[in-house]
């Protein structure tokens, strides 16, 4: 009887993934203090976290080498409907602490590479020649695509342009997400939430010809629903850029 040669489909698969998290930078490690900025900021939009994985950032308390409960931590932020996977920064103390209580830990920043300075000494007659050659590196920019949406983006649905442009010819409807390491041009009326800059690009904006968002981001700084829009542009075409550590909101002008 001839075997079957018929292989079976594997039964997983291993593949690279970039998601966006939200990261949570914790500057305080006095937990009671950022419960109550945390009530005072989202406990009027209970919904803006929906069980969203988040980071938390705890860099600015390394060098205080405070310690952090963890366990209490984690309560604060699932009472915001936030899910925490990873911790980012700390001193080593701070991230043993995360780890005992579940946590994963983001890789550390890998530091850029030094130009090298190599001496070479010739031996000659009478003189000693020093001569200095030094390794220079090159820097080669890399070509990202603008990401170009044509259809309108319905509830649930989210964009996010990895390294570039987001460019939606479309309405970005209540419930929906456009993410962009850049910029973001809504060229229809974006009532969902926008975040450019994602990756710290303090020079990102936001365009759009009709400006009624639920949440509005650029570099970490957001501003939702609980603070109106202004009417000079509510409901107008309108740019979002970033001033400081304050979001300004322009009319468009043709």
């Amino acid at each position: 009887m001839a075997a079957d040669s018929t292989e079976s489909p594997l039964a997983f698969e291993l593949k690279d993934a970039t998601l966006p998290l939200a990261v949570v930078a914790v500057r305080q490690a006095d937990l009671a203090v950022l419960a109550a900025e945390l009530q005072k900021k989202l406990g009027e939009t209970p919904n803006f976290f929906d069980d969203d994985p988040v980071v938390i950032d705890i860099a600015a308390l390394a060098d205080a080498g405070e310690a952090i409960d963890f366990t209490q931590l984690l309560r604060v932020l699932r009472a915001h409907r936030m899910r925490p996977v990873l911790v980012a920064g700390g001193s080593a103390a701070q991230r043993a602490a995360a780890l005992a209580a579940g946590l994963a830990l983001a890789p550390e920043p890998v530091p850029a590479p030094r130009a090298k300075t190599v001496e070479v000494v010739r031996e000659v007659p009478i003189e000693v020649v020093r001569e200095v050659e030094r390794e220079v590196v090159r820097e080669v920019p890399v070509f990202v695509p603008t990401l170009v949406v044509d259809k309108p983006l319905r509830s649930g649905q989210q964009v996010y342009a990895k390294g570039g442009d987001l460019i939606v010819l479309a309405a970005v409807n209540a419930g929906a997400e456009v993410i962009a390491d850049g910029n973001i041009h809504v060229y229809g009326p974006l009532r969902g939430k926008a975040v450019a800059g994602s990756r710290g690009n303090t020079d990102a904006r936001i365009y759009t010809t009709c400006l009624e968002p639920e949440l509005i981001s650029i570099a970490g700084v957001y501003r939702t629903t609980e603070t109106p829009i202004p009417p000079e542009v509510a409901g107008k075409p309108a740019q979002v850029r970033l001033v400081g550590d304050k979001l300004v909101m322009e009319p468009l002008k043709s």
